[in-house]
């Protein structure tokens, strides 16, 4: 444990690409800065819709090889986010993407939706145990937009934290450890306003989507309580780890769209909302750096 660097920051997600597109710049800077990063996500993403054509035949309802496919997809943007700790829930393929809301596929045995949340828990304690951090990010509890994967890793995430921090819960998986700050991706309603009127104005390959609300965790601005700018060259990292995702995301400059073709603005600035722990900025301002206040 002493080995382990001063400031630790895992990150907990439902598929390949929700961290580049939510906390890619966030990720990059500290990174950069020397902090062990951590990426666990929860599925490999199987049930995805293709955007290549030449891709097509890895879709679920072809040759069903999208999971597989997008591992690499995800290493290559944790290269170009100088990320090296990423891993899969429970090891590649132990839950499977269960698809969106009210589908068939939340029912299989093995859908990351369908499995009780203290099966899956004990998976993310051992991670917490082992690699300390002292901040947690992941989704709110409606997972940002409702996403059957995305709720399920808030749930998963939430009390895999609690779990950690008692030392008679699993002694097996190391010793305890207490979380100091989880936060939940945001938006800030008026940046993701100004962010399609930019797309509007200036034209993109992708028409504008229509429903600010389809962007995962638009809130009222005074949710935020931290906002990361991590400058241009991180940006340029999310933008490039964003665009590794091919089967899922395409980008065209500070635009991309999703299997939809509908465009939506890069967020070059990353908020979020602190919901545990003890704010690291005067009250009525917003951290700029999420380990503010936090201890080695």
């Amino acid at each position: 444990m002493s080995d382990l660097p001063a400031r630790r920051l895992l990150l907990v997600h439902a598929h390949p690409d929700d961290e580049s597109i939510n906390n890619g710049a966030t990720m990059a800077r500290y990174a950069a800065e020397g902090a062990l990063v951590t990426l666990v996500t929860c599925t490999l993403g199987e049930e995805g819709e293709v955007i290549p054509p030449e891709l097509a035949h890895l879709a679920p309802d072809r040759e069903d090889r999208l999971g597989p496919y997008r591992v690499g997809e995800l290493a290559a943007a944790m290269a170009e986010l100088g990320v090296t700790d990423h891993r899969f829930l429970g090891g590649p393929g132990r839950f499977r993407d269960s698809g969106m809301m009210g589908v068939e596929q939340n029912e299989r045995a093995n859908a990351f939706w369908n499995t009780d949340v203290d099966t899956a828990a004990p998976y993310l304690v051992e991670v917490i145990r082992e690699t300390r951090p002292q901040v947690l990010v992941t989704y709110d509890p409606d997972g940002g937009y409702g996403h059957p994967d995305h709720i399920q890793a808030h749930r998963v995430a939430m009390r895999a934290a609690e779990l950690a921090a008692h030392p008679d819960y699993r002694p097996d998986l190391g010793p305890a450890h207490a979380i100091a700050k989880i936060y939940w991706n945001r938006v800030p309603r008026p940046v993701a306003e100004a962010g399609f009127a930019r797309l509007r104005a200036e034209g993109s390959a992708f028409p504008a989507a229509a429903v600010i609300d389809d962007v995962p965790g638009v809130v009222d601005e005074d949710r935020i309580t931290a906002e990361i700018d991590a400058g241009p060259e991180h940006t340029a990292r999310k933008s490039a780890a964003m665009a590794a995702h091919a089967t899922q995301v395409a980008v065209d400059g500070p635009f991309f769209a999703l299997s939809n073709d509908l465009g939506q603005p890069i967020f070059t600035t990353e908020y979020y909302e602190l919901v545990r722990g003890v704010p690291g900025a005067p009250e009525g301002t917003r951290e700029t750096d999420l380990f503010a206040g936090v201890s080695a």
